[in-house]
Parts: C-alpha cells; sequence; structure tokens
C-alpha cells in the first residue's frame, strides 16, 4: 500500500511540473481563456473535449501535414507527449 501511494504522489508531482513547462496562455489566445470559443471559427471547442481526445489530437499535430493544423503544429512541436498529455490531464474533461 505504501509504494502505491508513493507512486501515485510522484505521478501527480510530475503531471504537475510537466503542465508547468507548457505555456497555455498561448493556447488561450485562440481558444479563449475557459477552451470555450472555436480558434479560427475552425476548431472544436476544447472545453467539451476528453482528455483523452485532447491529448491525442496535440500529440498528432506534431506530425500533421493538413494545412489547416500547421498552425497547431508549431504550437505543439517543442513540447514531449508527455507534456501534452499533462495539459490534456489539465484541461479536458
Amino acid at each position: 500500500m505504501k509504494k502505491v501511494v508513493i507512486t501515485s504522489i510522484a505521478t501527480l508531482a510530475l503531471g504537475s511540473s510537466l503542465f508547468a513547462a507548457v505555456n497555455i496562455n498561448a493556447c488561450k489566445g485562440c481558444h479563449g481563456q475557459n477552451f470555450e470559443k472555436r480558434a479560427l471559427g475552425r476548431s472544436d471547442v476544447v472545453k467539451d473535449l476528453t482528455k483523452m481526445d485532447i491529448a491525442r489530437r496535440l500529440i498528432e499535430y506534431k506530425t500533421t501535414t493538413e494545412s489547416d493544423e500547421l498552425v497547431m503544429k508549431a504550437q505543439v512541436a517543442r513540447y514531449s507527449d508527455a507534456e501534452l498529455k499533462a495539459v490534456a490531464q489539465k484541461i479536458g474533461k
């Protein structure tokens, strides 16, 4: 039991530090302060997406060749998959 608690605490701490590494203020410029806007009038509303869906999409943007997704590719390229997953855990439902 003690190992489970220690592992859980370590996982939470790591997730928090990974989330802190990502500048979500850049996200809010297009997606709104509470992720309530459709970025560029085209995207889904992020606050309505699940954590898993946000993580999948953010990671997929890193390798996209779709011209309408290149703005997001530039935003996520510098972050690791773990950092993007940490963001999804904080902002997804």
